[in-house]
């Protein structure tokens, strides 16, 4: 009973604190998800053992504590349906109907990124090939969701940049997903890896996401039409037609999926991502993008301040960390800009100097997605806490740092959208 009581507890303060962390963020501003993961740091590093231990019952080091335990599995369940909710957005049609343009910025924009992450780590010596791997896996994410929020509130969804960039963010999904899959199936390779076995993986990944897209393109529009038909041949009886709860069979299939996905040698995540997109096509009708979101929004709060909680600080007083971490930041801005610009531009000619931009930094953010891929890499041994921190510091600056970059590229090439026309004029 005690147990229980100590969980309620813990859980309702980390819950309260996040919540105003995030908060506060807003209010300035900047992603509340920033806000979550400060507050994590603060209570390991700043408030202390006396807070964290005494009062939450949570210990890291060692062996952790039962509380911490139940913690970490809402932080990984908050997780799993951050990535459903973001596979309910990505549907299926958009990732098959992207033009050449957004096709090639994906592309070059997981390819550019990854093999200079990895070189980054290779080329310091001391790191084996699977920490190279997860370094170049967690620089490939973009976080379309900052973007995508900044686009809409300068009421610019419609213009060939914006196009562009929300059409490439779906493939880089996917494709990081696919990346994640391999990476993940490495490190579980014991005794290091070999053509074979990296064949074998990689088949299996992209095995594991084909499948779930023809699901999604064949089965379940077959699924649905089959409902609808039994439904409106029940009501043509003046019968009322059963109706099920749509929402627990989507969460069944991802909690399903995510299993599977584990089960297989994958990451969890990768299976409720995919679950995700085969609702993608009915998520509004049936209300599963609201609902979810309210599941969501609860859990991944506990995820977010658990990422803080293990950001170690004191290793910032490293002067060669705080170098790695610049390094990282500046590799991982560059190679979007480059990698997604440079994409964009071989698949459309039109594309200018200023739409370059634009694309590029669009694509810049890195937000969860790079902090739950370090969180994978941590949690599996592979990612030192020295990395951790270096791949958290540049997930969160990213996001700080490519926003207001993209508003102001945005009102310097659409000016006339910002003009005060006479007709604006009190």
């Amino acid at each position: 009973m005690e147990f229980f009581v100590q969980v309620l507890f813990t859980m309702a303060v980390i819950f309260a604190l996040a919540r105003l962390g995030s908060i506060v963020f807003g209010k300035l501003g900047l992603p509340g998800l920033i806000g979550e993961i400060l507050i994590g740091i603060l209570i390991a590093n700043i408030a202390g053992g006396a807070f964290m231990e005494d009062v939450l019952d949570i210990t890291l080091h060692g062996e952790w504590s039962d509380t911490y335990n139940v913690i970490y599995s809402l932080a990984e369940l908050g997780v799993i349906f951050l990535l459903f909710s973001v596979g309910l957005e990505t549907k299926v049609k958009d990732l098959l109907g992207s033009g050449k343009a957004a096709m090639l910025c994906a592309v070059l924009g997981v390819v550019l990124p990854f093999v200079a992450g990895a070189a980054l780590i290779i080329g310091l010596g001391g790191y084996d090939m699977n920490c190279a791997m997860f370094m170049g896996a967690a620089m490939v994410a973009t976080s379309v969701g900052i973007t995508a929020r900044i686009i809409k509130d300068m009421r610019l969804m419609d213009v060939k940049e914006s196009r562009i960039i929300i059409a490439a963010a779906v493939i880089d999904d996917v494709l990081g997903m696919v990346v994640l899959a391999i990476v993940e199936g490495m490190s579980e390779s014991a005794g290091g890896i070999n053509m074979v076995d990296l064949a074998i993986i990689i088949i299996k990944a992209v095995a594991f996401v084909l499948i779930a897209i023809g699901i999604a393109k064949y089965i379940v529009p077959r699924i649905y039409d089959f409902m609808d038909a039994r439904n409106r041949r029940i009501k043509a009886q003046g019968k009322s037609p059963y109706t099920f709860n749509k929402l627990i069979f989507a969460i069944i299939v991802c909690l399903f999926m995510a299993y599977l996905a584990e089960y297989i040698g994958l990451a969890a995540i990768i299976g409720a991502f995919l679950a995700g997109m085969m609702f993608a096509e009915h998520a509004w009708e049936w209300g599963l993008e609201t609902k979810a979101e309210s599941i969501t929004s609860f859990l991944i709060s506990f995820f977010f301040v658990n990422v803080g909680l293990q950001v170690d600080i004191s290793s910032l007083t490293s002067m060669d960390t705080v170098i790695l971490i610049g390094a990282v930041i500046v590799l991982a801005m560059l190679t979007k800009y480059i990698g997604c610009g440079l994409g964009a531009k071989l698949g459309d000619r039109t594309i200018d100097k200023s739409s370059f931009s634009i694309i590029g930094v669009g694509m810049m953010p890195r937000g969860e997605v790079g902090i739950i891929i370090a969180s994978i890499g941590l949690n599996a041994g592979v990612l030192s806490g020295d990395l951790y921190t270096v791949v958290v510091m540049m997930s969160v600056l990213t996001t700080i740092i490519a926003p207001p970059i993209l508003s102001s590229l945005f009102k310097r090439k659409y000016k006339d959208e910002y003009a005060i026309m006479p007709e604006d004029e009190l």
